[in-house]
């Protein structure tokens, strides 16, 4: 592959992790939950896919399906009061923090009720009250951010941590090295979490760096990484666990590359099999039967939970999903006077 070395080894081959997820200790509850979580993320940009598709969304949407249980693994260690950034990518950190999917969906469309007012779109997402900061499309333009809340949590003594979510590219941007060495020089309360899914855009990551495994630029800030299974929602719960844990008691902070796949392409709904470069409908092919979805569920039902309640949970994520777009058709849009009323700080307040 181009003189590139492979690190990740049998983390980038779909074929080694097929199975059910251990559950450890996770109770039932707490399990469903995640499950849930993942397939209202899952259905609800399914259901903007079609939108996208139809016409009817006047924005770029870049889609995480099938990357869904690193945000909510994440998540289940989350508060309100932590401060969470992501990039172009990131339906699912929104909603894994919480965030509204009627929100979310009235976004989209550009509606009044949207998360940022239908000022932003699907790359602009802001939901402060669930403890996420913001998103940008500026690749690493957040990672920064987080590292400011990770200080100002330090300096205020609250306990809070600093979230950044970022994907494989965005290690190739100078400001997260930068971001790495200041965390790590001042010990401060933030989690860096790469969504490695071994494109950057339409370029595979072994044309890109020399080796595939991204967590060695934490280690050599001598910053504590875990490098794990980023379709297992349980493993990525429990390191997530750890790490904040430590940030939150003054350890410094910890770095999450979680390996997974979009079944998406870049930027739209189709699959981009067609780039002529390694991603190919065999590979993706191969990368759904990772479904981290089915394997959460499939750990369920060996565990012994009854099918029903198991199907509950979906159901109920697949009529929040269709019930938001219904809401969202009906939604207002922002008047005309609202249009310079978030240019200025301290201007036009209308929530």
């Amino acid at each position: 592959m181009n003189g590139s070395l492979t690190h990740l080894g049998a983390l980038a081959d779909p074929a080694a992790f097929t199975g059910p997820v251990d559950l450890q200790n996770t109770p039932d509850e707490t399990a469903l939950a995640m499950l849930e979580r993942m397939a209202l993320i899952r259905r609800t940009e399914e259901q903007i896919a079609e939108m996208d598709q139809a016409g009817e969304v006047n924005c770029p949407c870049h889609y995480a399906i099938g990357q869904e249980a690193t945000a909510v693994g994440v998540a289940q260690h989350l508060r309100p009061t932590d401060r969470g950034f992501g990039a172009h990518r990131s339906h699912s950190h929104y909603l894994a923090s919480g965030g509204s999917v009627d929100k979310l969906m009235a976004e989209v469309l550009g509606r009044d009720t949207g998360a940022s007012r239908g000022m932003g779109g699907s790359m602009h997402l802001y939901g402060a009250d669930t403890g996420f900061a913001g998103s940008v499309p500026i690749v690493a333009g957040t990672v920064p951010l987080a590292v400011g809340a990770g200080l100002a949590a330090k300096l205020d003594g609250s306990g809070d941590v600093g979230v950044a979510y970022f994907g494989d590219g965005a290690c190739e941007e100078g400001v997260v090295h930068e971001s790495l060495n200041l965390a790590a020089v001042m010990r401060l309360p933030v989690l860096f979490v790469v969504e490695n899914n071994l494109y950057s855009s339409h370029l595979d990551i072994h044309l890109r760096q020399p080796s595939d495994r991204v967590a060695r630029f934490a280690e050599s800030h001598g910053i504590v990484t875990h490098v794990v299974d980023g379709n297992d929602v349980v493993e990525v719960a429990r390191v997530a666990g750890e790490l904040i844990g430590r940030a939150r008691a003054g350890e410094g902070p910890g770095f999450i590359e979680a390996v997974t796949y979009r079944w998406r392409g870049h930027v739209g709904p189709d699959e981009n099999i067609d780039v002529g470069l390694r991603r190919s409908a065999e590979e993706v092919a191969a990368w759904k039967k990772r479904d981290p979805i089915a394997r959460l569920r499939a750990a369920l039902e060996t565990r012994g939970l009854a099918a029903a309640d198991i199907d509950g949970r979906l159901d109920a994520a697949e009529q929040a999903a269709k019930a938001a777009r219904e809401k969202a058709y009906d939604a207002p849009w922002p008047p005309q006077s609202a249009l310079l009323d978030h240019v200025y700080a301290g201007q036009g307040d209308r929530s």
